[in-house]
């Protein structure tokens, strides 16, 4: 009798045609033996990023998630998600009525949810108006009163 069966298979399998290769690690040293960073940061990188970065769908800026409102679809109705614990796909938006214009304007909201036909966005406009006028009496509302200059 032959060899056992697993023996015989490890004897007939064909070499790989494409070896490993050892991964090559990006940094090169420099003169001084220390790190050359100049080659291991990818371009354009930033060197303060914090956390992640989210994209608001009005005004496709960058920014953190706790500069922005977290808003997703419940039965056809976009709602918002104030605590960012609602279960399904979520949109990043400023919580700012233009950036809600711009968002509908551009058709943001199907494309953002992955979903075909209208979406309601009452809710949400809703939500905004009533954070808005929460934050119609802060300082930085004054701030911004102040700045405007009298054109006479």
């Amino acid at each position: 009798m032959g060899p056992p069966r697993r023996a015989r298979r490890q004897a007939v399998r064909r070499p790989d045609r494409h070896p490993v290769r050892p991964n090559r690690h990006p940094v090169r040293l420099n003169k001084q033996q220390g790190i050359d960073f100049s080659v291991v940061q990818r371009r354009g990188s930033d060197l303060t990023h914090i956390g992640p970065v989210r994209t608001c769908i009005g005004c496709r800026a960058r920014t953190l998630p706790s500069e922005l409102l977290r808003v997703v679809v419940v039965d056809g109705t976009v709602v918002p998600d104030t605590h960012r614990r609602l279960p399904g796909r979520g949109a990043w938006l400023h919580p700012d009525p233009d950036c809600l214009r711009n968002a509908e304007k551009r058709r943001a909201f199907p494309r953002a949810f992955r979903v075909q036909g209208p979406l309601d966005v009452e809710r949400v406009r809703g939500h905004l108006e009533q954070c808005g006028q929460e934050v119609a009496g802060s300082p930085r509302d004054q701030q911004e009163a102040r700045k405007q200059v009298d054109p006479s």
